[in-house]
């Protein structure tokens, strides 16, 4: 343990990112006095866009509270693989400049990515071992083995003058994980015997009665489901969970079918969990130029895409524009995952694609083909008993699972307990846990390779332009204000249809503001600005009596001489 902690020191937590939401995990520990605290981040993630955020494909955690202490800020630690753990590094470590710590199959990912964003070589990254121990000022960190959907998963017992924290990041309790070893009870009894002040932990399953089950399990029903196919199969499953694919390997392998890896992420994981020492007994992969040339019967495809994802493998196959591989009548497909909430759509799309193809499609709700990678209520229970917290702090869940999981921990007889969104900022110790203040926090979008608040004015737009649609006009005049030429319109989302007159919107609406024109002054013609405004009010007014909507409005005018 480090030095006694002074009168004035303090042990803070902030999310921000992962509280009220599931995803985007961006979690802060600070410790010292209120003006002088020593800072370390735990986990840099993202979430992924959707029908919302138009032209964006990752979301993240503002960091500019941190950003602005960064002198104090001692370094990011990654509990383990997961893009929601670990897909905001490249972009957010520019802002931080800290060193970065993780196990070695995080490492190669995060490698890869930094490797990607032109960052090799300028992150100070720390590959720590597996049950290691390291300090960053006044916190001593250990990490403690885990069970998740991902290799590696690390608990983090985080010693400080005023008390330990335990952060559990992602887990469950897997008697029989297939890769990686299980569990480190023996370790987690013993620090609930040291005496724990406070427990951060996964709510994410926290409605889920009973327990979340064994990977074990998944592999044996996977070798049964690939047995009952005649024609190729094609599995999907989130590429990280190498366990997984692992069991699919097996499946394969017992039914005398071969494997080919189709997707970047899936041949990139499968590289990353070899160079540490996983997955060595497959090596008989067939490359996706090959297979096609297998009996239909003897292979099995391995895909991304199990969330819907257009432009993935499986999404490709399904619109049968994938170059190498076909799924026909007779084929099956296999979703071995979840739903993740807000890809129902998505996923339903696909599927029914590969279905009007004569593709049979097995998901989870079929048969037994997936677990999930987070504590059911049974498993969160044991977790208690085994920590035996003073303070529960649940994270890693919208508002319900957190206040449900508030709940949990105070039938198991946890002293305190204390939820908050993103944001707040909860003092630990000393005195009661509570929330102390509200610090800013937001989301950043990527949009293309720039990052940009979500409020931003471009977010709207894009927004409003994809709901709406917008229109264009552009006026040719004279420098007395006479036009030259119909005024010229055009438009992105508007509908083409024409009405009972013949003409299309695009048409009247040149017209209504040739008429608009025909009705101004002379000298206020001459004006830019008033000829703006009185063109926009008439492409406006016609619009909403013929169309209902209300589309941004572009106007262009070109003056020429008289």
């Amino acid at each position: 343990m480090k030095a006694d902690a002074t009168k004035n020191d303090e042990l803070v937590f902030l999310p921000l990112g992962g509280c009220g939401e599931i995803g985007m995990n961006f979690n802060v520990f600070g410790f010292g006095p209120p003006h002088a605290r020593k800072w370390i981040v735990v986990d840099v993630g993202v979430t992924f866009g959707d029908d919302t955020t138009p032209g964006v494909d990752l979301i993240m955690a503002d960091p500019q509270f941190i950003v602005d202490l960064k002198d104090d800020l001692l370094g990011i630690v990654l509990t383990h693989g997961h893009e929601d753990h670990i897909g905001a590094v490249p972009h957010l470590w520019p802002f931080l400049q800290c060193p970065v710590y993780a196990t070695p199959f995080t490492a190669s990912l995060v490698h890869s990515k930094l490797a990607e964003a032109g960052l090799q070589g300028e992150v100070p990254f720390h590959t720590v071992d597996l049950d290691s121990a390291f300090t960053l000022g006044p916190f001593e960190i250990e990490l403690v083995t885990l069970t998740h959907s991902i290799l590696e998963p690390n608990g983090l017992i985080i010693r400080t003058p005023l008390g330990t924290v335990f952060h559990t990041g992602d887990w469950k309790i897997d008697p029989d994980p297939v890769l990686g070893d299980v569990t480190d009870a023996s370790k987690i009894q013993a620090l609930g015997e040291e005496g724990v002040l406070a427990m951060i932990c996964d709510s994410t399953n926290v409605f889920v009665e009973g327990q979340s089950g064994s990977e074990a399990d998944v592999r044996k029903s996977l070798v049964e489901v690939v047995a009952g196919q005649n024609g190729r199969v094609a599995l999907t499953t989130f590429a990280s969970n190498v366990a997984r694919l692992d069991s699919a390997f097996h499946a394969a392998r017992e039914n005398d079918r071969h494997v080919c890896l189709v997707g970047r992420s899936m041949i990139k994981i499968v590289a990353a969990a070899k160079d540490n020492g996983y997955l060595t007994d497959f090596t008989d992969f067939v490359d996706e130029n090959e297979a096609g040339y297998l009996p239909r019967d003897k292979v099995l495809y391995l895909c991304t895409g199990s969330q819907g994802e257009d432009r993935a493998a499986l999404g490709r196959i399904a619109r049968g524009d994938h170059k190498n591989v076909v799924l026909e009548k007779g084929d099956t497909a296999i979703f071995s995952s979840r739903v993740i909430p807000g890809n129902e759509r998505s996923i339903h799309i696909m599927q029914e694609r590969l279905v009007e193809n004569g593709v049979r499609v097995i998901a989870a709700d079929d048969a037994f083909i997936h677990v999930s990678g987070h504590p059911c209520r049974d498993e969160l229970a044991q977790m208690y008993q085994w920590v035996r917290p003073e303070i529960a702090v649940p994270v890693h869940g919208e508002m319900r699972h957190l206040r449900e999981h508030m709940d949990l921990s105070k039938s198991l007889q946890v002293p305190q307990t204390v939820m908050t969104g993103n944001g707040g900022l909860i003092r630990l110790a000393p005195g009661p846990a509570e929330v102390i203040d509200e610090v800013p926090h937001g989301r950043l979008h990527l949009d293309g390779n720039i990052l940009v608040p979500s409020g931003a004015g471009s977010m709207r737009d894009r927004k409003k332009t994809a709901e709406q649609g917008v229109v264009f006009a552009a006026l040719v005049m004279t420098d007395a204000g006479e036009m030259l030429d119909d005024a010229r319109i055009t438009g992105v989302g508007l509908p083409d249809a024409r009405g009972a007159s013949g003409r299309t919107l695009y048409e009247t609406l040149s017209d209504d503001v040739t008429s608009a024109l025909d009705d101004m002054l002379s000298r206020d013609r001459q004006q830019d600005r008033a000829v703006e405004e009185k063109v926009r009010r008439a492409i406006r007014s016609r619009l909403k009596f013929a169309w209902g909507k209300r589309p941004q409005i572009m106007i262009e005018i070109f003056r020429v001489e008289d």
